[in-house]
């Protein structure tokens, strides 16, 4: 049973995925459907936090619009995902940047990693 799992959720992976890093700034393009239409929107913010795996894997990013805090978790190898484009990378020392909600302004920043 397991054997049959594990392939039918090889093939729902995608071929290439971005490397990127909770810390990262990212532009995720999503598709969007609206009545027969389908269109794509770029949702560009910080990476939270990326947790599960192989097929189930998710990753959370987060902006500020209008000075409100919008998340958004997307998952990794879904078609609704087109690409992901890496921004600037971040120096973060955690794997989950929760605290980064209760901050605004530079305290909400993330550090460059310089390379």
């Amino acid at each position: 049973m397991n054997e049959i799992i594990r392939s039918i959720e090889a093939e729902q992976l995608k071929a290439e995925v971005t490397e990127f890093a909770v810390g990262d700034t990212v532009k995720v393009y999503g598709k969007i459907k609206e009545g027969n239409r389908e269109r794509i929107q770029v949702f560009e913010g910080v990476v939270l936090k990326r947790q599960g795996g192989s097929n189930r894997e998710t990753f959370t990013v987060r902006k500020l619009s209008n000075g409100v805090g919008v998340e958004k978790t997307w998952p990794l190898h879904s078609p609704n995902v087109e690409k992901i484009e890496v921004v600037r990378r971040g120096k973060v020392r955690r794997a989950k940047l929760n605290y980064l909600r209760g901050r605004v302004g530079k305290r909400a920043k993330v550090k460059e990693l310089m390379r």
